[in-house]
């Protein structure tokens, strides 16, 4: 695995970023913790002066958005499903707002 990715601080290149951001997690994300990595990401466009954030956590799903039990890696070959709808209604919210 490449350490460069490890090591990298997302915070200061997000505090660089002005236009709308959505950034969105599911609660049995075990790769990407959804608490720990929205408040950063929120606190790093605040940061920075960003005004238009919305993040938020999407109860049940995984790492690829998909509804899981678990979250865990060894579950993603076994959900039939791609996509949830719960992730794409709140994409599709998101980008309606933004282009009102």
């Amino acid at each position: 695995m490449d350490t460069v990715f490890l090591k990298y601080n997302p915070a200061p290149t997000l505090q660089h970023v002005q236009c709308p951001v959505l950034a969105l997690n599911g609660s049995n994300d075990l790769q990407v913790p959804a608490s720990v990595n929205l408040a950063a990401i929120k606190k790093a466009l605040e940061k920075g002066g960003n005004k238009n954030i919305t993040v938020k956590e999407l109860p049940a799903l995984n790492h690829l958005f998909q509804e899981s039990t678990t979250g865990s890696p060894s579950e993603y070959g076994k959900i039939e499903q791609t996509i949830s709808p719960v992730a794409l209604n709140e994409i599709s919210k998101w980008i309606k707002e933004q282009v009102k």
